[in-house]
């Protein structure tokens, strides 16, 4: 029996700070504390100004404490990608035992970590296996328990800015908490709203928040590939305002309480909305199309960098879209359009007791960090503190310190070997918003209706 434990989750995104706090009975959480604070000081998932973040998360976390009515001081953050590189990098070792166990794995997985080319002002914050050789065979799932003299690893690496990591961590232990864990959004998201079929079959989980769009990749229950889009909700909003003249904060209103994505019927081409607080009125026909724009031109770009993945072929289950963009009516209509031969789902968090409502897609994140904290990640993991977790035990082993190669006595016995690829890296795949963005489009558009 798993013993009981509370554990404080802190989603630090660009438009919202998340804290959920739960109690883990027998390995499940429940939900007993959340607190909701406008992000301020963080822009594009980035500190811009620690003093601020620290105040929305102070408060975030001030409110889940009360309505917990727990004192915690440590918590699992979330991490945006927008700080992040990947990496694969494989190994191959040499086992003394005739077993493999977890300490064999351990070394494996630091080994390909030891392996990796990561530049000197990044940090690792993940290292995730995807595929395992035993003795130079076939590719297994899981080696645990199988007998053999060598063990191939390759991993997935994911590196976070050394600065950038501290900033966050700073703002955090500002606010009075102290950071336990680090886990990529797109990653916790992942966990939140994905299901065991989807990611054996191959998946493509986007997370379309405030001011970014992560993707993750997994495919035979691995992440293999992650990038961030920045580019999210707050540029359609700055589209509406920039195109018809008024505020960002009446734009705002606009876009929550006027907006679907569904084609306009033909009563609703010459509706008319009346803005009494910027003393003009608008066509929602107008409105839709500076929205639908951006949208497309969002998952279009999107579909760009999954193809530049190399691992579009390998979507069985397709796209599963989640955040707080996922809320828009009619976005899994454009979005199959979009991504042609792919199925797509819109995904909320998988339910989790409480009784809190947060089974939005714009909590999938906050619902992943807790999930996370509980043991529900990938069969194998280095995390940011180069702990190795796996997901039978759920918790890390005492077993896995971080492990050097070079501090072996006996080196005679291992066999390392630089991935060929080298660095995976979110190539900088030079996706900029060309001339003709959105907002140029339709203001071109606006011109040639009178």
């Amino acid at each position: 029996m798993i013993l009981e434990k509370v554990i404080l989750g802190i989603d630090i995104g660009s438009s919202k700070i998340c804290s959920l706090i739960a109690e883990i009975k027998d390995g499940v959480p429940h939900i007993i504390g959340m607190g909701i604070q406008p992000a301020q000081g963080i822009r594009k998932g980035t500190i811009t100004n620690i003093e601020q973040a620290s105040k929305s998360i102070r408060e975030s976390v001030n409110d889940a404490k009360r309505i917990a009515g727990v004192n915690i001081s440590q918590a699992i953050i979330s991490i945006s990608g927008s700080y992040t590189k990947s990496i694969n990098s494989n190994a191959i070792t040499n086992n003394s035992n005739k077993e493999i166990g977890i300490q064999e794995i351990n070394r494996a997985m630091n080994t390909a970590l030891y392996n990796a080319d990561i530049p000197n002002n990044y940090e690792m914050l993940h290292t995730l296996p995807y595929s395992f050789k035993v003795d130079g065979g076939e590719y297994v799932d899981n080696p645990f328990g199988m007998n053999g003299a060598r063990l191939d690893v390759s991993t997935h690496i994911i590196a976070a800015q050394k600065n950038g990591l501290e900033n966050l961590k700073k703002a955090v232990r500002n606010a009075g908490i102290e950071v336990s864990d680090v886990v990529l959004n797109a990653y916790a998201s992942s966990i939140a709203v994905l299901t065991n079929e989807e990611k054996e079959l191959g998946v493509a989980c986007i997370d379309m928040g405030a001011s970014s769009c992560d993707i993750m990749i997994h495919y035979g229950n691995a992440m293999r590939y992650n990038y961030s889009l920045g580019v999210g909700s707050a540029h359609i909003t700055k589209d509406i305002g920039t195109v018809l003249n008024i505020t960002l904060t009446t734009a705002e209103e606009l876009k929550r309480k006027h907006i679907t994505l569904y084609d306009l019927t033909p009563e609703d081409i010459y509706s008319v909305l009346e803005i009494p607080s910027e003393n003009k009125s608008i066509q929602l026909e107008t409105l839709h199309g500076v929205v639908t724009s951006r949208v497309s031109e969002t998952l279009m770009l999107i579909e760009e960098i999954i193809e530049h993945s190399g691992l579009r072929n390998n979507l069985g289950a397709g796209i599963v879209i989640t955040g707080g963009m996922a809320s828009m009516k009619g976005l899994a209509e454009i979005a199959l359009n979009i991504f042609k031969g792919l199925p797509v789902r819109i995904a909320s968090p998988k339910d989790i007791n409480g009784s809190f409502d947060i089974l939005d897609p714009s909590y999938s994140t906050a619902i992943g960090l807790i999930l996370y904290g509980s043991g529900k990640y990938t069969n194998y993991e280095l995390d940011a503190n180069k702990k190795l977790r796996y997901s039978n035990q759920s918790k890390t082993t005492d077993s896995s310190k971080s492990y050097d190669p070079k501090d072996s006595n006996d080196l005679s016995d291992l066999k390392i070997i630089k991935d060929e690829e080298t660095k995976v890296e979110k190539e900088k795949i030079d996706i900029k918003l060309k001339k003709n963005t959105a907002t140029e489009k339709i203001v071109e558009w606006l011109k040639n209706l009178f």
